[in-house]
């Protein structure tokens, strides 16, 4: 899997993808919860942020957003992974350049991933993320560089 900078001609299969994932871990598609997923750019470029695909054999298989919410903080969203492509390191790769990412703009990083992604918050306290709080089904993590 090799990872690039998102651009708009990506737009369907990384929305196909993250529903995909959703969809495998019980969840549907939500019109406000999701709504990032019609304008990417506009998301996360607009404010000094980044997406990132993984790609293998020219198709999506993997996401990751980088969003900058203030002038110090940023959060990092959509991690997916299709199916046949976890357990390899892919996962941990789109993460990594996230956060690679995230350190060079801002001085806190925050997530706020979906309980049942048990694998995903063990990388991230891996890496040196701290658990804050957990509130109305999501359990906040920072991580301050």
């Amino acid at each position: 899997m090799i990872i690039q900078r998102y651009d708009d001609s990506r737009q369907e299969e990384v929305r196909d993808v993250i529903l995909e994932v959703l969809l495998e871990h019980g969840f549907e598609y939500d019109r406000l919860k999701d709504a990032d997923l019609k304008d990417i750019n506009g998301y996360y470029f607009t404010k000094g942020g980044t997406f990132f695909v993984g790609l293998a054999d020219g198709r999506v298989v993997g996401t990751a957003g980088v969003r900058k919410l203030d002038e110090n903080l940023c959060e990092i969203r959509r991690i997916y992974l299709k199916k046949g492509f976890r357990g390899k390191g892919n996962g941990e790769k789109l993460f990594l350049a996230a956060l690679d990412f995230a350190g060079k703009i801002v001085r806190v990083l925050c997530l706020k991933p979906i309980q049942p992604l048990k694998k995903a918050i063990s990388m991230y306290l891996k890496h040196g993320f701290s658990f804050v709080k957990e509130k109305e089904g999501y359990l906040y993590y920072e991580k301050w560089f």
